[in-house]
């Protein structure tokens, strides 16, 4: 008797009282702030909630160059999270990383989960692709440079509010009717560097840099200083003396002069979609980015920005398993198609853009299909993208040198010729570095 009563203990203990399996935790560092930090915490939910195997902890460890640095930081000390996201200016940084990133391929590959690449954006997997073929991280918030303007300061000026500028010229005559009716701030941008030369280059097919912007090996040296480059800023700095363009400061720092309503036409990320969407109290509209009429070849593609999702090596074999769940999860196309339109970044999968464009959204929303259109146009040598390594502090040497220009202590041959110089000396190191 007293053996059977055990034995029902035994049983219910089991059944009953034995604890659960614990979940793996898979820590995951981004730079995701205001609505985006809500979108990024969404996600880990949903996901969290699918399944039980697992746990994905979202946190924030500031802006783009401060997680890519934290993450670097604290794979040398032994305690890097699962997930880093880094922006795309870090990619072949983190690329030449020998023994610190787990390739996404084969992340998906040893999780027994099922992955194709060419079920990704082209534009946007290639940029994310090793010299060897192989995928190298996940896409993930891949955004491009687009055009706002806030149509009720168009209306307020004359202009017509369904009618974006095209072009240059047309940035300039629409600034100066602006200007005219009592805008302190017609046009600024963000992103200085990625859009005014970056973007700027691949949208009128002329090289950024030699072999192939970077893609094509460790001796590519810049270029962006052609009669082009340099005309384009004497254009913006002939602007900032009219009063035409106001710089409003590095990276995504200008977003605010646009959604306060101060600053009436905007070049920035298509990730600025949702911010934009919730703090701005005037219509607005995203169409293509201007380009120089006279300019063969223009309009031609604009490039990836955001980031990418990469996994860090020395982790145990079970937390790989979940980051390719993870991984499989953000790619299914409702899941993708559903962030995309919430978001403004790029649907990752040709498969989430069909599923939005079948959905209506496009339509309900017109100017939202602008960045994919942008993107998933045939690239050539010149548009595929710019990959340097040391791309970081060369986007910093950019933005000192072009401020030079708007305070008119140089002039803009002046600051890209010895930004080029600067960033040379840089790539020539990187390449030593990594031979």
């Amino acid at each position: 008797m007293k053996i059977r009563n055990l034995a029902l203990v035994a049983a219910l203990t089991a059944t009953l009282g034995a604890p659960a399996l614990a979940q793996t935790e898979i820590q995951w560092w981004h730079s995701m702030d205001g609505a985006l930090n809500d979108w990024v915490n969404d996600l880990a939910k949903q996901f969290n909630a699918s399944q039980s195997d697992y746990k994905v902890v979202p946190t924030y460890k500031g802006e783009y160059d401060q997680s890519m640095a934290a993450g670097i930081a604290a794979f040398r000390a032994g305690n890097a999270p699962d997930i880093l996201q880094v922006f795309e200016v870090g990619t072949a940084t983190m690329m030449y990383a020998k023994g610190a990133v787990k390739p996404v391929a084969d992340v998906m590959k040893e999780g027994g989960v099922k992955f194709d690449p060419k079920a990704y954006i082209p534009a946007v997997a290639g940029y994310y692709t090793a010299p060897n073929g192989q995928m190298m991280s996940l896409p993930f918030n891949s955004s491009t440079t687009v055009f706002y303007y806030n149509k009720d300061a168009f209306k307020a000026a004359g202009l017509d509010p369904e009618k974006a500028p095209v072009t240059w010229p047309d940035v300039v005559s629409i600034a100066a009717k602006l200007k005219a009716s009592g805008s302190t701030c017609p046009f600024t941008t963000s992103w200085m560097t990625w859009a005014q030369l970056e973007s700027f280059s691949t949208w009128h097919n002329t090289s950024y840099a030699s072999k192939g912007n970077g893609f094509g090996g460790l001796d590519a040296r810049l270029e962006f200083n052609s009669p082009l480059h340099v005309r384009h800023f004497e254009n913006l700095g002939n602007m900032a003396k009219q009063g035409l363009f106001v710089y409003k400061g590095r990276a995504s720092k200008p977003i605010t002069s646009f959604t306060s309503g101060e600053c009436a036409m905007f070049v920035g990320s298509s990730g600025s979609y949702a911010s934009i969407q919730r703090d701005a109290k005037f219509k607005f509209a995203e169409s293509t980015l201007p380009y120089y009429p006279d300019v063969a070849g223009a309009p031609q593609n604009t490039i990836v920005g955001g980031a990418s999702l990469w996994v860090l090596a020395g982790k145990p074999a079970v937390n790989y398993k979940g980051v390719a769940a993870f991984f499989s999860f953000l790619s299914k196309p409702d899941v993708q198609a559903a962030s995309h339109q919430r978001t403004g970044y790029l649907p990752i999968t040709m498969a989430a853009f069909e599923l939005t464009e079948k959905s209506g959204f496009y339509k309900k929303n017109p100017g939202t299909d602008v960045p994919v259109n942008q993107m998933i146009r045939k690239t050539t040598d010149k548009s595929r993208g710019v990959r340097l390594g040391n791309f970081v502090q060369i986007r910093a040497i950019l933005d000192e040198e072009t401020e030079q220009i708007w305070t008119g202590k140089k002039t803009a041959k002046e600051a890209l010729d010895t930004a080029v110089a600067r960033g040379n000396e840089l790539l020539v190191k990187f390449q030593a570095a990594n031979k």
